[in-house]
């Protein structure tokens, strides 16, 4: 085939399978893993809260928010949803739920459900589809979706099973406006495994744990985006992102939750851990096989260290692991940029998928046209595979 056929070829190509693998990789040459979607910088609307699931017929579902100055992310989050049948290799769209934000997707006794909030800092809401994430409940009434009414904070956290009953962590903000780390609760919600997710009234909560300034001498800056955890003794956990301006030193702090999930306790002597990538927002699931947490972090390479703002470095995403929440090592490098002002590989999600990890990033790239706005402020979505994840388990990077 001559060149000018080449060229042609590759047109033709892409003319026809714009949604394929082969097309994204023409458009974003550069760009780490499979593209899912991408909004550019100057469009005002940045790519947020990645999140991913795999429906019981083995088909990977995705959802991503918009954030950023031309969305209308503080009166109606905007949510879209992707579906790939070729376990990741090509997405579409199939969905876009308006008043739907900062949200996890998962699988429940067979149904899909979203939960999250209907808005930056609004109404904590569930919602459920019976068609694979194509339509969607409307969380109009506490009989129908609307759990809470008030100024709830999350991120695409986990949603777990145990002992019959479903968990969740949540925050919710004191003050609007202006609301930050330093004024957000955190606290623990849950229902009877078998209960109807849409009422309110099947969902309980535990109590509220505030900010408190003496925490970690002072320099604690307020704890995140928790998730739900079942220790290695049985008990549930709340393990959040925290918030601190400590230079080179990263922590997430373990707030404890009774088995009735009505009462959550935290202990500032012993609930702060050291956690590598701790002061972004992780993800942590427990893999029955390997006997381990794993989770996947902005960990800080050498050479970022010295810096203040540890939040700010979000351009190393990689795997850890532990045997008991407390002691974390980090075990492989996933994705690297040596850039951190405009590359990010954060807020992943991920999930196990037998051998393997099935990870969505919010990322901040290039494109071949513009970089991204900032480390923050991604322009992509982007799917990653790590294969035989568990081979890494007796690997250690200092």
């Amino acid at each position: 085939m001559g060149k000018k056929q080449s060229v042609l070829f590759l047109l033709v190509l892409f003319s026809f399978t714009n949604s394929s693998a082969i097309a994204q990789r023409l458009l974003y040459p550069k760009v780490p893993g499979i593209v899912v979607d991408h909004s550019p910088a100057l469009s005002g609307l940045y790519i947020g809260s990645p999140s991913i699931c795999i429906l019981p017929n083995g088909d990977y579902i995705a959802s991503h928010d918009f954030f950023g100055p031309k969305s209308s992310e503080h009166t109606l989050g905007i949510t879209w949803i992707f579906c790939s049948s070729d376990k990741g290799i090509t997405w579409k769209k199939i969905s876009e739920i308006k008043g739907q934000f900062w949200s996890t997707i998962f699988v429940h006794n067979n149904y899909l459900y979203i939960i999250g909030t209907s808005c930056n800092y609004g109404n904590l809401i569930i919602r459920r589809s019976l068609d694979g994430g194509i339509s969607w409940t409307n969380p109009d009434t506490n009989q129908h979706g609307l759990l809470r009414i008030g100024n709830y904070h999350t991120a695409p956290t986990p949603v777990i099973t145990y002992k019959g009953r479903i968990w969740r962590a949540m925050e919710h903000a004191i003050n609007l406006p202006g609301a930050s780390s330093k004024t957000l609760s955190a606290f623990m919600i849950s229902a009877d495994a078998n209960a109807d997710l849409l009422k309110a009234s099947s969902w309980s909560q535990s109590n509220e744990l505030p900010f408190d300034s003496t925490y970690l001498n002072g320099s604690f800056g307020g704890w995140l985006e928790g998730n739900a955890v079942i220790d290695s003794k049985g008990n549930i956990c709340d393990i959040l992102r925290v918030a601190t301006e400590i230079t080179g030193k990263e922590f997430a702090s373990i707030i404890h939750v009774s088995k009735n999930g009505r009462e959550s306790t935290f202990d500032p002597k012993s609930g702060f851990i050291n956690f590598p990538g701790g002061s972004k927002k992780f993800t942590i699931r427990y893999d029955p096989e390997s006997k381990l947490y794993w989770t996947l972090s902005n960990y800080i390479s050498a050479g970022f260290r010295n810096m203040k703002n540890t939040s700010a470095i979000r351009n190393t995403l990689a795997l850890c692991s532990s045997k008991d929440l407390i002691y974390w090592k980090v075990n492989r490098i996933v994705l690297q940029n040596s850039d951190y002002t405009k590359h990010g590989f954060q807020y992943v999600d991920w999930q196990f998928d037998d051998n393997d990890l099935i990870i969505l990033s919010r990322t901040a790239f290039d494109d071949g046209s513009e970089e991204a706005h900032s480390f923050h402020d991604a322009n992509f979505l982007t799917f990653h595979r790590i294969k035989k994840f568990r081979k890494f388990a007796k690997i250690s990077i200092k």
